[in-house]
């Protein structure tokens, strides 16, 4: 009996005659282990999307970004990832806070890849692994339940110029973020922030930020 599936998978499958194709792909790619194969990918991976869901049971999806590794396989069912600096919105960070459920996409557009990765999550600004990861504000630890390779049919081929020069440690100094300088959050900055914007950069306006991040400046 699968676990996998529910009674609308199902039912699409039935429709379209592949129920026995997906039974045969559960039994093929499914697994609930990370092995050698899955750690290499997923420790070589600079991004991945997060999937969450929140107190409404409304689901959301965030890209996360670092350098090389930022993401370790701890054992072969428990991934972990660091959260830096954001928004202030903690939005991915409650959501697991609060429902512990996530989804992980996991791709290379380099060489079409890609690893779906379930589990459940929990979050903590004590995790040993806080101190390998510069500017860190909390790890995240997900143990998997499973995970599965998609076909990479769809995946457009795109290169990686560069990391972004947020990702902390690549300089001695990480930048301030660009919206943190205009004008309109000023009185609300976190107290580590005080001052930064007019010592990098200056404080500009709304339309200023917009204007630099179509450029690709943000």
């Amino acid at each position: 009996m699968s676990d996998i599936y529910g009674e609308t998978h199902r039912d699409l499958q039935d429709a379209f005659d592949t129920r026995k194709l997906a039974d045969r792909l559960e039994e093929i790619i499914v697994k609930t282990e990370i092995g050698e194969t899955e750690k290499a990918f997923i420790e070589s991976r600079p991004m991945f999307f997060l999937s969450t869901i929140d107190h409404e049971g409304q689901p959301t999806v965030s890209y996360k970004g670092g350098a090389p590794g930022f993401v370790k396989v701890v054992d072969e069912t428990t991934i972990a990832f660091p959260s830096y600096d954001g928004n202030g919105m903690f939005y991915s960070m409650g959501n697991i806070q609060k429902t512990a459920r996530v989804g992980i996409l996991f791709i290379d557009f380099e060489t079409p890849h890609r690893l779906r990765f379930h589990g459940k999550a929990i979050v903590s600004k004590d995790d040993p692994l806080i101190s390998d990861y510069k500017e860190a504000e909390l790890i995240v630890r997900v143990k998997l339940s499973k995970m599965w390779i998609n076909c990479p049919r769809y995946v457009h081929r795109y290169e990686l110029k560069e990391l972004s020069h947020y990702v902390p440690g690549q300089k001695e100094k990480t930048p301030l973020a660009g919206w943190k300088r205009v004008d309109l959050v000023q009185d609300v900055l976190p107290r580590k922030d005080e001052g930064r914007p007019e010592k990098e950069g200056g404080i500009i306006t709304l339309e200023d930020w917009v204007d630099d991040v179509q450029k690709g400046q943000g």
